[in-house]
């Protein structure tokens, strides 16, 4: 294998950056750390928090975004976080120690229940989700999830550098909620949880 480059890109929200390691990271659903906790299902994602100046970690398709502290500057960061994802990509480790759930990161309780009468309404919403909201939104570094549907309303969950961003919530009412609402009548508003 010849030397490694990882790209690295901007993304709306100042404080996070994406990097491309030229290869899937994830080959199927997205993953987000918040905490140190949560990062200890994964060596890739502790090393990172262990630098003490990472606040978030997030594994996408061919991404991983890494959000940086309040007042933590990234030209002296990134050189850290470069050398620890090459280490990782290199060395061909695994993304996720044994035993832990990969990509299920959000427990049971919080996903609502879809009411069996609104399948069709649901199944829409999945769809345009999947082909229209995610690609644009992966663009930015981050994810959202449909989270569920309950009397016209819309529950998605924002993840990565989508998150934090102040662009965020205007992205989710004005891009989102058009969207829906122009191909599912049904839907009267977007919400995040």
């Amino acid at each position: 294998m010849g030397a490694m480059l990882i790209e690295t890109e901007t993304t709306p929200n100042p404080a996070t950056l994406k990097f491309l390691p030229g290869r899937t990271v994830m080959d199927a659903g997205t993953r987000d750390f918040a905490t140190p906790e949560e990062a200890e299902a994964s060596p890739l994602a502790e090393a990172l928090f262990n630098l003490g100046d990472v606040t978030g970690v997030f594994f996408g398709r061919d991404f991983i975004s890494v959000t940086a502290g309040p007042g933590v500057e990234w030209p002296g960061l990134k050189p850290d976080v470069l050398g620890i994802l090459l280490d990782h990509f290199s060395a061909g480790m695994p993304l996720f120690r044994p035993g832990t759930a990969a990509g299920f990161s959000v427990p049971a309780e919080d996903a609502f229940t879809d009411d069996p009468e609104d399948a069709d309404i649901v199944a829409q919403i999945k769809e345009l989700i999947e082909t229209r909201v995610r690609p644009a939104v992966a663009n930015d570094g981050g994810d959202i999830v449909y989270r569920g549907f309950d009397k016209g309303k819309v529950y998605l969950q924002m993840q990565g550098a989508c998150a934090g961003c102040p662009s965020s919530t205007a992205t989710l009412k004005n891009g989102i909620e058009q969207l829906l609402k122009y191909y599912v009548p049904e839907v009267t508003e977007v919400r995040s949880v």
